[in-house]
């Protein structure tokens, strides 16, 4: 009987997932444009506005290079500094060979409150891929890095849009940018202003400045 219950939580669990990514793929397909319908100029304003978020501390700091080591911005700062107590996401971008990063943030979906208590989001806290590569970086490079399915998960411009959706659709980091708690600085416009510019973008063709 016991084992029975557990079949039928994890069944539960497994089917809830598959509902929650295919409604995130049909919010996706929603937001998408027809190719061509974006001309270039109009791609660039929007990559402009994309630069902006995905540069702002509150997004970049967890996409560093090889050395693991996280950025933070406190409540009350503006400016990115090295994470504090000698945190580093090790090989795995868990910590997991030191201090995983789940000691302290939590994968929950409740509010980033009080501030300064350590972000959370619904999913499990990570480093991202090193590929992905933002901290540090000038808005051409990313924007190259972001165009190219060798180093962005393997996605095409629509992808880019199911990603952003199917990360929130999990209350993960990406809409949580725009709500980290109290005093903590956050990126330009809103969680949705920023799908209608990647849609755009991609609608463009993806360009990048020169």
């Amino acid at each position: 009987m016991k084992r029975s219950l557990i079949a039928l939580a994890l069944a539960a669990s497994a089917i809830a997932a598959l509902t929650g990514i295919v409604a995130a793929k049909d919010e996706a397909r929603k937001d998408l444009l027809p190719a061509g319908s974006v001309s270039r100029v109009e791609g660039l304003e929007a990559w402009k506005r994309i630069e902006a978020v995905v540069t702002h501390p509150r997004c970049a700091n967890c996409h560093v290079d090889a050395k693991a080591i996280p950025i933070w911005t406190p409540a009350g700062e503006t400016k990115p500094r090295v994470h504090g107590m000698n945190i580093h996401g090790g090989e795995s971008r868990i910590g997991a060979e030191a201090i995983p990063c789940s000691t302290c943030h939590m994968t929950s979906t409740q509010a980033n409150e009080p501030a300064p208590s350590p972000p959370r989001a619904g999913i499990d806290w990570q480093l991202a891929p090193v590929a992905f590569i933002w901290f540090g970086k000038s808005g051409a490079e990313i924007c190259a890095q972001m165009k190219d399915p060798k180093r962005n998960g393997g996605r095409d411009a629509a992808g880019l849009v199911d990603h952003l959706r199917h990360d929130a659709s999990l209350n993960g980091f990406i809409p949580r940018g725009w709500a980290p708690g109290a005093g903590r600085s956050t990126p330009p416009g809103t969680f949705e202003d920023h799908v209608k510019d990647m849609a755009m973008w991609g609608a463009a063709g993806q360009p990048c400045p020169n």
